[in-house]
């Protein structure tokens, strides 16, 4: 009979990072995060704000992008600034 985990390791959750991607095969991710972004919003354009599909991208550029960017970046499409057509 196995041992009974610990409060510890029963805690424990499993990681998920962004796979890779060919399109952006270097070490700096700047594009992917920046593409990933705007392929959520473009995704969630078409199928209906919270579509299953778009969750990948979603967590894609959570898992990549700085938050700071993240939030600079809602804050310029609710003020109607943003850079990229979506």
């Amino acid at each position: 009979m196995a041992p009974k985990p610990t409060e510890s390791e029963a805690l424990v959750l499993p990681l998920k990072a962004a796979p890779f991607d060919p399109r952006f095969p270097n070490q700096n991710q700047t594009k992917y995060c920046y593409q990933s972004y705007l392929d959520f919003y473009r995704c969630e354009k078409v199928k209906s704000e919270g579509a299953e599909v778009c969750q990948y991208f979603k967590n894609v550029f959570t898992d990549i992008c700085p938050n700071a960017w993240v939030e600079k970046w809602d804050n310029q499409r609710a003020e109607g600034t943003f850079v990229s057509k979506i």
